[in-house]
């Protein structure tokens, strides 16, 4: 099982400046790097300082010429965002600038936020059916002198530049949860990302069984790879693994506030939850999180990854997004590379 890398910037106040972020997120891409991790993910999000990445390709092309061997993921654009001919000459210029390290992930979106200021109107349905005509159409645009005629987008041939340096194109992962979409995924040739978000390792085992139902029903379609993506800690001691208990618990009642589109925001602010607010998400209590997330000391976690490597998960994304401070996320990170990847083979 090959491990990556999934990270945003992201603040939940002005304490820090996006300068800062920026440096941070850098100095953990290149920590990853020398560790041994496969691929740096960073996905797509709007004008919100829960998570800062405005168009993934920027951070990917700066981390190119920062890094020398680790993939760079977008993970994941979210399609309904973009018009298929300028997502592929954008991945295209990525994929050069990289020297062919690019893989490109694409999702719907889940954001009802989002989908209200940049398309009014817009549901995860319809944000879904936007996904099914881009990804062929994307797939056809790499092969140059493509026209396409559809419901949401319409033009004469053209060919997208530059082209990627990967033939026929870069890796095409699919975000994928509900089986229609893990049946896209796999008949259209994507590797697949799942999450479990916080639901627990029956969440995991049954994204697996998906996926396997999936690949069943296209024999004809080789097997595509399949990613996990987990929030991850790595403590030194219990009062450490305590510590990012609190900050994961924290930061999943700021995402469920976010994803419901019930607070209100100001400044790219979501309000500030009170401790009164917590009351409100048994859910990601203390003990939920400890026991839903891969959180512990390094033998814990060991153990919780060999059953996700038994499943058959080719790829573990480490999530970094926690609400944690750099050098709590950083020293994680480095107890990781050295305490847990080395019991596993990941080449």
């Amino acid at each position: 099982m090959k491990f990556s890398l999934f990270l945003h910037m992201e603040r939940y106040d002005t304490k820090t400046s996006h300068r800062e972020l920026f440096d941070q997120m850098t100095e953990l891409v290149q920590l990853a790097e020398r560790g041994g991790f496969e691929t740096a993910w960073i996905g797509e999000h709007h004008a919100m300082e829960f998570t800062i990445a405005p168009n993934p390709f920027v951070n990917l092309s700066y981390l190119a010429a920062k890094t020398d061997k680790i993939r760079l993921g977008t993970g994941t654009v979210i399609a309904p965002f973009w018009h298929p001919i300028a997502l592929a000459g954008e991945a295209g210029m990525v994929d050069v600038a990289s020297n062919g390290r690019l893989d490109i992930g694409i999702a719907r979106g889940a954001y009802s936020f989002e989908y209200e200021r940049l398309l009014p109107g817009l549901d995860a349905m319809s944000a879904g059916a936007r996904m099914r005509e881009l990804v062929p159409a994307l797939r056809k645009l790499f092969k140059g002198d493509y026209a396409h005629q559809g419901e949401f987008w319409s033009w004469p041939s053209t060919t997208p530049v530059p082209r990627p340096i990967q033939q026929p194109y870069p890796p095409l992962w699919l975000a994928a949860r509900d089986p229609s979409s893990h049946a896209f995924a796999v008949a259209n040739g994507c590797n697949v990302q799942v999450t479990s978000l916080a639901a627990g390792d029956a969440e995991v085992a049954s994204l697996m069984e998906r996926f396997n139902a999936a690949c069943a029903a296209h024999p004809d379609v080789p097997r595509p790879q399949v990613m996990m993506l987990m929030h991850t800690f790595v403590g030194e001691d219990a009062a450490e693994v305590d510590a990012g208990v609190e900050d994961l618990a924290r930061f999943y009642r700021y995402f469920s506030k976010w994803f419901k589109n019930e607070r209100p925001v100001e400044q790219g602010f979501i309000e500030q939850l009170t401790e009164a607010d917590v009351d409100m998400f048994p859910q990601y209590s203390a003990e939920s999180i400890r026991k839903n997330l891969v959180i512990g000391q390094a033998a814990d976690v060991i153990a919780r990854l060999k059953s996700y490597e038994e499943l058959g998960y080719d790829q573990y994304s480490f999530w970094l997004d926690s609400h944690m401070s750099f050098e709590r996320k950083k020293k994680s990170l480095q107890l990781f590379i050295d305490k847990v990847m080395p019991a596993f083979q990941t080449r």
